[in-house]
């Protein structure tokens, strides 16, 4: 598999994982998301899958193409607010690799 390909695929899981963290939390989610999170995570989902950078995709905390709209924007920045700091300590491999992953990603 190719390195971006791979570098892609951790960034989708550690986007997920952030969701799951927020739903829980903030919309008492047990095993699965809630309907607003879910949509989040789909729309989250599509929106990488149609890169308009790819395959050369940077990460998209340094991309410079902000490809959410609005209130979809909104909300992802109140989940990467909250769940950012917690990733660490509940996906400590997904935290180390996405800051290596956003320190060495092609820039654009």
């Amino acid at each position: 598999m190719p390195a971006m390909r791979k570098r892609f695929d951790r960034e989708r899981r550690t986007m997920a994982a952030l969701i799951r963290i927020y739903c829980r939390d903030w919309h008492g989610g047990g095993e699965g998301l809630c309907a607003v999170c879910a949509d989040l995570q789909r729309y989250t989902a599509e929106r990488m899958a149609h890169c308009v950078l790819r395959p050369e995709k940077p990460t998209c905390a340094t991309c410079a193409v902000r490809c959410f709209a609005p209130p979809q924007q909104a909300q992802m920045w109140a989940v990467l607010r909250y769940a950012g700091p917690r990733l660490l300590r509940q996906h400590p491999l997904l935290f180390l690799w996405h800051s290596f992953d956003t320190r060495y990603a092609p820039a654009r």
